[in-house]
């Protein structure tokens, strides 16, 4: 399995009930290693723009920003 995103992409984290997370986009500021429990579902470092701490988010928690969506098609 690779990485769906790549460094530099915006994206947006998917909301939960039990995090509190700034809203809004989110850069990819680094691909995670893949981890042999869950091969499937590659995380990555984020950033938001009003938040001064990285997250750590797998790739079943974010989508494509629609800004990025748009330039691709």
């Amino acid at each position: 399995m690779t990485h769906k995103f790549s460094v530099g992409q915006t994206v947006d984290l998917m909301p939960r009930v039990l995090r509190a997370a700034a809203a809004g986009k989110y850069e990819v500021v680094r691909l995670m290693p893949i981890l042999d429990n869950d091969p499937d579902n590659p995380r990555y470092r984020i950033k938001s723009l009003s938040e001064k701490h990285e997250r750590v988010a797998s790739e079943s928690e974010l989508t494509l920003s629609e800004e990025n969506a748009a330039a691709v098609s």
